[in-house]
């Protein structure tokens, strides 16, 4: 096994990149400038890049949470040792750009959501998958002592103004009583002295399921896991042609051509339009942006009223997600830019600045220590689908968390190794396995122009009074 434990990036780290307009996401890159990355210290050993040309049993696209998932379950479950493929380094896109939330849910759909869209029964099921999932993510974290900074205590879904607690309400009433989840609501005046000070909190539901961890850590525990296991993980190869000829895929990348008997695509909101046609549109990338703080003062930190490291989102329908991190900095991230030129605009940051200081007025002004972007996987119906390729024999993908993937990722890759290696019979017959990501048809050259009035929209709507 050849040990790469330097890895130097050969082009600097393109913060325009926009996965809609561009047709090469390039390779060699550094990282963006992440808390994450600036942080979690040298990057564990990977495998270099593809040399050459090669014969593998299957290949895994992107090396993100759910592609090193997938890659350490077939390894671990079926002794299959995959060949891992990501075009710049380890985690790269979405892994090392997250707020670091671990929430009980994947996509953007609520349970009552479930139940109108699919019916109880499904709901339900589905509601077992996400626990099951969280079982897992907290198993694979414990079990091969991954060095993430876990901080569990459960999730704080924050109301930002009052007409929202009765929603949160009716959504924890249905948690307890149909799911026989332990939800709970708290009032304004508990929030503030049990958990934070957050100025605009009027009220909250509690989740018992929500851990914070250091994003990179974690991408770097799985990532040696499956080294461990005998998958190989190649950096700075990326898929640039890919080809199907008797049933055998080929993969061209800059350094060889990969020919692989499956592949599993896990490259989230980072796959260049041209990747596939099965993937072509099937996603619309949402940009997030996301700042951490210096380390707060004492007096800070007794302003602020912080007594959970948990997790934490409002009720924005462009939300903030937002925690005090172990070292006592403060990170928050919320929507951004609809373009990737107008990723660096000085307005989004400026935004994220007031969203923070309206929550909490003593951190007005206070210097940053870090502020990054990236997209984020948003399917066109608001969940994941974890699925074969129809058409492309032994194809599969796992696309479309919504922002929700920090956990669901690792049951996500899971589930893929299942479909890669044929066990269809052990996955649940639920809609994110059965069928493939939607498309929006005549309406996709309009997507981003119906994004922008949707934003605006959402935007008063979240602000009224």
């Amino acid at each position: 096994m050849q040990d790469v434990t330097s890895r130097r990036a050969s082009a600097p780290y393109n913060q325009h990149y926009d996965p809609v307009a561009d047709k090469s996401i390039g390779s060699g890159s550094d990282y963006a400038p992440t808390y994450w990355i600036g942080t979690a210290g040298t990057p564990p050993a990977d495998d270099g890049p593809v040399t050459s040309d090669m014969d593998v049993d299957v290949v895994v696209i992107g090396s993100g949470y759910t592609g090193l998932s997938c890659a350490l379950h077939l390894a671990k479950e079926f002794g299959i040792k995959a060949h891992v493929l990501e075009a710049h380094g380890v985690a790269y896109g979405c892994s090392t750009r997250n707020g670091g939330q671990a929430q009980i849910s994947t996509g953007r759909l609520k349970r009552s959501q479930w139940i109108e869209r699919w019916g109880l029964d499904v709901a339900k099921g589905m509601h077992a998958e996400v626990v099951e999932a969280f079982d897992l993510f907290r198993n694979l974290i414990k079990d091969h002592n991954i060095d993430c900074d876990p901080q569990d205590g459960g999730h704080y879904y924050v109301a930002h103004r009052d007409w929202m607690m009765p929603k949160l309400e009716s959504e924890a009433a249905l948690l307890r009583d149909t799911f026989g989840y332990g939800a709970r609501i708290l009032s304004r005046s508990e929030i503030h002295a049990d958990v934070l000070r957050d100025e605009e909190a009027r009220g909250a539901m509690w989740e018992p399921d929500g851990v914070g961890i250091h994003a990179a850590k974690l991408a770097f525990g799985y990532q040696k896991i499956a080294r461990e296991l005998g998958a190989k993980v190649h950096v700075d190869s990326p898929v640039i042609e890919w080809t199907t000829k008797n049933g055998v895929h080929h993969l061209r990348t800059p350094g060889g051509t990969v020919r692989a008997r499956a592949v599993a695509v896990a490259t989230a909101a980072y796959a260049p339009r041209g990747l596939h046609k099965r993937t072509r549109d099937r996603l619309l990338p949402i940009m997030s942006n996301s700042i951490t703080t210096r380390v707060l003062t004492e007096p800070e930190l007794e302003a602020c009223g912080f007594k959970t490291r948990s997790p934490i989102t409002d009720t924005r329908t462009l939300r903030h997600y937002y925690r005090l991190l172990p070292d006592n900095r403060v990170q928050i991230g919320s929507r951004a830019a609809i373009t990737g030129k107008d990723a660096a605009n000085p307005k989004h940051l400026a935004a994220l600045r007031e969203g923070l200081a309206r929550k909490f007025p003593a951190l007005r002004g206070i210097d940053l220590d870090y502020s990054w972007w990236g997209w984020v996987d948003v399917s066109h119906d608001m969940m994941p689908r974890i699925t074969s390729m129809p058409g492309v024999p032994n194809a599969f993908y796992s696309l479309g968390y919504g922002g929700n993937g920090v956990m669901y990722s690792a049951q996500a890759g899971r589930r893929m190794a299942q479909l890669v290696a044929g066990r269809e019979a052990d996955i649940p017959q639920l809609p994110i396995f059965r069928d493939e990501l939607p498309h929006e048809g005549w309406k996709t050259p309009f997507r981003r122009l119906g994004q922008w009035g949707l934003y605006q929209l959402y935007h008063l709507q979240d602000e009224r009074a």
